[in-house]
């Protein structure tokens, strides 16, 4: 029986597919759970795939 090639993935060169990741602060809050960040990936948005259009890039002005 033959075997099927699953189809290719593009994962996105960033994050390599981990797009969000909670980092935590090492802080408590009241109710004794850890305080942790929600970081995401800027360039897939968050999605892990690079089929998404890439986040515009900001430029600031030099005074």
């Amino acid at each position: 029986m033959a075997q099927h090639t699953p189809a290719r993935t593009r994962i996105c060169p960033e994050c390599d597919g981990f797009p969000a990741v909670a980092i935590d602060t090492g802080a408590l809050l009241d109710d004794g759970t850890r305080a942790t960040l929600k970081v995401i990936c800027r360039r897939c948005r968050g999605t892990g795939s690079t089929r998404t259009v890439p986040a515009p890039v900001v430029q600031r002005e030099h005074a």
